[in-house]
């Protein structure tokens, strides 16, 4: 980054590891003169790559509030971060704040990060794409006070039997299990709730659809909290990929014939 092109910086602070930011996301840190991020969500250790920045936590703040910081900023010739949890692209909520900048002409650029689906996969040694058993991985939330669109209701995409990650939907965790029968899935397919995946306190636990909302209350889950569902979770029942096969060729190296 050219230090001296003043930008807003939308940052993935990925799922909760301060070491799980991308390095970009770190050096942009580094370089931040002022920070916005989601303190309902974000680990605050990030804040310590930036220790002379000004901090504003999001949580407390409304969209105008947030962009005003931007634009005073910006027009002061200050480097700021917006930090968003897990990889922004996913229900970060940056469209409604890229728009006002652009309509503002402010420069904004986007940095990745690490989603709490991928820091689950990695807390539980997953691969969501098993051959023979799910190439599909989707990932969707429960209708709350953000909706839903119909054609992307639970129900049809359990009708794909794909591997699942659902998001924002602890708390509706009965209904969800009702629903993703109802579309298709059995009562004991595998699932999993990971609970702040990849913080210090996460916490981790395998199940099937049936058993998941007895396990979360069990252990007190309700919010902070990411559902899988899918064979790929707990099955030995998959065959190998044909990428490292002997009889396969690729690019790189010729199949080997046996006699």
């Amino acid at each position: 980054m050219d230090s001296k092109e003043i930008k807003i910086h939308f940052v993935g602070a990925g799922p909760g590891a301060v070491d799980l930011i991308t390095v970009r996301g770190m050096e942009l840190l580094k370089q931040a003169d002022v920070i916005i991020y989601a303190g309902s969500l974000v680990n605050p250790k990030l804040l310590e790559y930036a220790p002379n920045a000004l901090v504003y936590n999001s949580a407390k703040m409304t969209l105008e509030e947030v962009i005003t910081v931007m634009q005073d900023s910006y027009q002061s010739g200050k480097q700021l971060v917006r930090l968003h949890t897990g990889d922004p692209s996913l229900y970060g909520a940056v469209k409604e704040q890229m728009d006002i900048l652009e309509q503002c002409n402010i420069a904004y650029d986007s940095c990745p990060g690490v989603s709490a689906c991928f820091g689950a996969a990695a807390s539980l040694n997953l691969e969501y794409t098993l051959p023979n058993v799910s190439q599909s991985l989707i990932i969707t939330r429960m209708a709350g006070r953000t909706q839903v669109p119909t054609l992307e209701s639970i129900e049809s995409f359990a009708a794909h039997h794909a591997t699942m990650a659902i998001y924002l939907s602890t708390s509706m965790i009965e209904e969800l299990c009702d629903r993703l029968i109802q579309g298709g899935y059995t009562k004991n397919t595998p699932a999993a709730i990971v609970y702040k995946a990849t913080w210090p306190e996460e916490e981790k636990y395998v199940c099937t659809i049936e058993t998941l909302p007895a396990v979360a209350k069990e252990n007190g889950i309700t919010k902070t909290a990411l559902i899988l569902v899918g064979d790929v979770i707990h099955t030995t029942k998959y065959e190998n990929s044909r990428l490292y096969a002997a009889d396969f060729s690729t690019a790189y190296r010729e199949a080997i014939k046996r006699s």
